[in-house]
């Protein structure tokens, strides 16, 4: 287990990953994370833009074609 704590950073708060953690999660700077809630906490994973890209290009489609997307699901 490791523990972080908890530091001001500007006006906000955050936490310093320590190296054996990045490893872990094989990431680098300039990298961004996924923060998802758990039924015990968060977990952390490394972000895929391609998948992102993609939830959002669906998220819109859904959203213009609401009414049509719901008279199919009857």
């Amino acid at each position: 287990m490791t523990k972080l704590k908890i530091r001001k950073i500007g006006n906000s708060l955050g936490v310093v990953l320590p190296k054996e953690v990045l490893d872990q999660l094989k990431v680098k700077e300039g990298d961004t994370l996924d923060v998802v809630p758990t039924e015990t906490g968060v977990k952390l994973s490394i972000s895929d833009e391609e998948v992102d890209k993609l939830m959002q290009m669906a998220e819109r489609i859904m959203e213009e074609n609401r009414e049509v997307l719901r008279a199919l699901a009857k």
